[in-house]
């Protein structure tokens, strides 16, 4: 079981860190601190936790719905979850070396580019969910507290 409350926090803690790393890392020399590091992948757990948790708490209230509506709200939120754990994915082979929690900032530009536009996905994710997807389970479920 999950409530919206947890779901809230976890994105609360996402942005929170998301924020810190975009000061941390706007700094060259931080970039491969211990610090910095491990932040940045509590960063990607907590990403891939929450996503994890709407994947299995929320969409299948939508799709079973009979909602026309709430069912491609679903199908829609489904995607950008495929999406953004494809281009996670595909950043964190790119500039990371997981097993030893270690960033591989070979060109700077480059990463604070392609990093820069990760965050703003993770963050326009949360705010997608917070506006649109959790108001929807919430009208669908009838349920204000608990998501599953």
């Amino acid at each position: 079981m999950i409530t919206y409350d947890e779901l809230h926090t976890q994105n609360h803690k996402i942005t929170e860190l998301t924020n810190i790393l975009h000061h941390l890392l706007g700094d060259r020399s931080l970039c491969d601190s211990d610090v910095t590091c491990d932040l940045f992948f509590d960063f990607v757990q907590k990403v891939n936790d929450h996503l994890e948790a709407t994947d299995n708490a929320l969409y299948s209230k939508l799709l079973t719905s009979g909602d026309d509506k709430a069912r491609i709200t679903a199908q829609r939120f489904m995607g950008g979850s495929k999406e953004i754990k494809r281009i996670f994915a595909s950043y964190l082979k790119k500039w990371c070396k997981p097993r030893t929690h270690r960033l591989m900032v070979k060109e700077y530009d480059q990463f604070m580019l392609e990093t820069n536009e990760m965050f703003d996905m993770v963050l326009e994710r949360i705010q997608d969910e917070t506006e649109r997807l959790y108001p929807l389970v919430r009208e669908v479920t009838g349920d204000q507290r608990q998501v599953a």
